[in-house]
């Protein structure tokens, strides 16, 4: 008895580990980037947790005129993440606007507004300091000139459209390019032919 599911476990696992392997190979040079989770240990591969999706990349800041913009983007979350939309938020303190201790960045997106999207630790999103991820979609469109820059990256991992803080999350041109890069379908994986 133990025998056959030891043998299942197995092939569990190689299946497991081929398909991470296949994500790692269609992953884009712009998703191709870990980060801390916001006020926690864990680390998160985006390309691996967020290939195939359409992805919202946002820098955020919890004492900024456009805080409020939390609302918005969570609507968004709820209302198209069953069809592939993931928000993902970037406290950054680039423009003097973020609380230097993250629990309390934290509080602010989670209690506050009620932010379910993943929010990733504090980090530089403009200049030399900028993270990795912020510098890939700055060489593709602009960096941020202020809190709340929107960056939407296609189901392909390589198309990239920026919305300045000004963009409001519902209702106007952000919204319907979701909706239209949500129609596109998602690259097809490699097929082991």
């Amino acid at each position: 008895m133990g025998r056959p599911l030891a043998l299942i476990c197995a092939l569990i696992g190689l299946a497991s580990s081929a398909m991470a392997a296949d994500v790692l190979e269609q992953c884009t040079e712009i998703l191709d980037y870990e980060h801390r989770q916001l006020a926690a240990s864990k680390t998160i591969h985006l390309c691996k947790a967020y290939s195939g999706k359409v992805v919202l990349v946002v820098n955020t800041a919890s004492q900024c005129g456009f805080t409020g913009q939390f609302e918005g983007l969570e609507t968004l979350y709820e209302t198209y993440g069953d069809q592939g939309l993931v928000i993902l938020g970037f406290p950054s303190d680039d423009f003097n606007q973020e609380h230097s201790d993250e629990e309390k960045t934290a509080q602010v997106c989670q209690l506050n507004y009620g932010v379910s999207f993943p929010m990733f630790a504090t980090s530089s999103v403009r200049g030399s300091n900028a993270n990795a991820l912020f510098k890939r979609l700055a060489d593709k469109t602009k960096a941020p000139k202020w809190n709340f820059n929107k960056y939407l990256i296609g189901r392909d991992g390589m198309t990239v459209t920026h919305f300045g803080s000004m963009a409001k999350p519902l209702g106007g041109p952000l919204e319907k390019a979701i909706v239209e890069a949500l129609q596109t379908p998602a690259p097809a994986s490699p097929s082991s032919d």
